[in-house]
């Protein structure tokens, strides 16, 4: 099966002390080591929204690493849903 096949859009919801840690761009760090392209963006609520296309085992292994308790700030909770991926994404922007 070819990457084209698989990839997969997550979108991950992350819950905690998110915002203003460097959580943004140690995520958008993780992605481009795994492939990744998206974005994460901070919202309103405080917390980080993450959104990753690309073969579903890189996106696996994103969601493992924003639970793996190494992050920076503190994370108490990931809520994901994964979907088709939307397409023409470049990069991994921090928002």
């Amino acid at each position: 099966m070819s990457g084209a096949e698989s990839a997969v859009r997550m979108t991950a919801w992350v819950r905690g002390h998110v915002q203003g840690v460097g959580f943004r761009w140690w995520t958008r760090a993780r992605a481009l080591e795994l492939g990744l392209v998206g974005s994460a963006s901070n919202l309103r609520d405080g917390r980080v929204e993450v959104n990753a296309e690309g073969p579903e085992e890189s996106c696996r292994a994103l969601l493992a690493a924003l639970r793996s308790g190494g992050t920076p700030g503190r994370v108490d909770v990931v809520v994901e849903r994964w979907s088709s991926p939307r397409g023409g994404l470049t990069g991994f922007a921090e928002r």
